[in-house]
């Protein structure tokens, strides 16, 4: 079953103005939103759809304080909705939506749905470096730093959920919906890359009590770690507080950057994650510090030569 990823989390919030304002300074684009909500939009069509949590037109809730309603995949042709529609309704409800996508439920209750994935082409640069001894780097007279250049979210990466029964989640997702498992923390859960990308991950399960179910964070695609420093300096800038980063994870070697959020959930932004395809072999650890980050960045106030030096008076407080 080719499902290439999330195109769209669609959330039923508490302040659907602050969920506005969070996703419009993340850098998401706003496509047809009210005072109600919409859609808000990476370059290639992927995105964040928020609604108020009454929204009649809203799949029901968890059950939890989590605010996440619906992950909608997308896959790569009507051939693959059809034959996922075939596999989920031999034990469960599938609804035909009036857009062409179909809708179910996972084995923990979180609603899912399936479409023709609505990601558009994009063609942009990634980050790359000068290194003596690398065949390819910058030109001449290119400036790796432009701060005119807008750091945007490019694509839909992954969500993280919470769910308190991982091994019965994860056989769900390899079993009934062809997902692999790129590498695992013992004690608490797998890290899964569908079949249509070759990308370390587009879900990650994370054990935990059954009133913690729910999503814990997710993430567009950068253009590169430059990018993520840019885009997470700026929500720093603008008054949003840092929960975890800057820094390079080690299972998938994205680097990452994570922010509170209104939707009740963090929101992270990362860049350069592993590509793996079936002939990659999965690890496994605990789920340490160590193994969690290859390093962690502390952000401090500005500093330039001249002024105190990083660690005397007026030293920055961890965000």
């Amino acid at each position: 079953m080719r499902i290439i990823g999330p195109d769209a989390l669609v959330f039923g919030v508490d302040d659907v103005a602050a969920c506005m304002q969070f996703l419009t300074d993340y850098g998401l684009e706003p496509v047809g939103i009210t005072e109600k909500g919409g859609r808000f939009e990476a370059l290639d069509g992927t995105s964040v759809v928020i609604a108020h949590k009454d929204d009649p037109a809203l799949p029901p809730g968890l059950g939890t304080a989590s605010m996440l309603r619906k992950t909608i995949y997308g896959v790569v042709d009507a051939a693959a909705v059809e034959a996922i529609a075939a596999e989920l309704a031999k034990d469960r409800e599938v609804r035909r939506l009036p857009d062409g996508s179909i809708e179910s439920v996972d084995d923990m209750g979180f609603v899912l749905g399936f479409q023709v994935s609505c990601r558009r082409a994009i063609s942009l640069p990634g980050e790359i470096s000068n290194a003596p001894g690398a065949p390819f780097s910058r030109p001449v007279n290119h400036l790796g730093v432009d701060e005119r250049n807008a750091a945007r979210p490019r694509s839909l990466s992954h969500v993280v959920l919470f769910v308190p029964d991982f091994a019965k989640a994860e056989a769900f997702y390899t079993q009934r919906l062809g997902f692999h498992c790129t590498d695992r923390f013992t004690d608490a859960g797998p890290f899964l890359r569908p079949a249509g990308t070759l990308d370390h991950h587009t879900l990650f399960l994370i054990q935990t009590p059954p009133f913690m179910k729910g999503c814990e964070h997710f993430t567009f695609h950068m253009g590169g770690p430059t990018e993520v420093m840019h885009a997470g300096t700026q929500l720093v800038n603008k008054g949003y507080q840092s929960f975890w980063g800057p820094g390079r994870h080690h299972y998938g070697s994205n680097w990452f950057w994570y922010f509170n959020s209104p939707l009740g959930c963090h929101v992270e932004y990362d860049a350069d994650m592993d590509l793996h395809d079936e002939s990659w072999s999965p690890r496994e650890a605990p789920s340490t510090a160590d193994i969690s980050q290859l390093f962690l960045f502390e952000r401090r106030e500005k500093w330039a030569p001249g002024g105190p030096p990083p660690g005397a008076a007026g030293v920055a407080e961890r965000h």
